[in-house]
């Protein structure tokens, strides 16, 4: 889990939508739970599905996307559809707004924050009498590894996709 008093904040708050729901509290939800929020970056299902299982391989895949679903009704995790087809999700605890550049070669995602960035976007709002109440930024490219994987495979007179 992530720093103690986010682990906290996360268990009571889960707890708490749980109860509100009049869902049953189960071990198996707390253990994908904690696969969850101990892991960084941003994860599809399947990917927890195996962070589960190493923990405990009687943990169904069904639990594992009915407590992603649960993490994201409840506002502690964000899903993200990063045009590769599946959702990838991340966590809404403890963390600053930030962007994100979207590998299209190898998929890496890379976070990243910038003052600027976020000064033009409220500029633009006000200039047109918008108030802003969420928003993401996403850039689409190649990092520098596929780049120059890109370069050196023309080089050699090869055609890449």
């Amino acid at each position: 889990m992530p720093p103690r008093s986010v682990a906290d904040d996360v268990r009571s708050r889960l707890a708490a939508y749980i109860a509100e729901r009049g869902l049953k509290q189960s071990r198996q939800r707390d253990v994908v739970a904690e696969a969850f929020f101990t892991a960084r970056g941003h994860l599809s299902a399947d990917e927890l599905v195996g962070r589960v299982r190493a923990v405990d391989p009687r943990v169904s895949v069904a639990t594992v996307y009915r407590t992603l679903k649960l993490l994201g009704e409840s506002g502690l995790a964000i899903p993200r559809h990063f045009d590769e087809g599946q959702t990838r999700w991340e966590s809404a605890v403890g963390r600053a707004h930030h962007d994100h550049l979207i590998c299209s070669g190898c998929g890496t995602i890379v976070e990243f924050a910038n003052d600027e960035i976020e000064r033009l976007q409220a500029l633009v709002a006000r200039r047109h009498g918008f108030e802003v109440e969420s928003h993401r930024l996403e850039l689409h490219g190649r990092c520098g590894d596929c780049r120059r994987q890109a370069t050196a495979a023309k080089g050699r007179g090869e055609e890449r996709a």
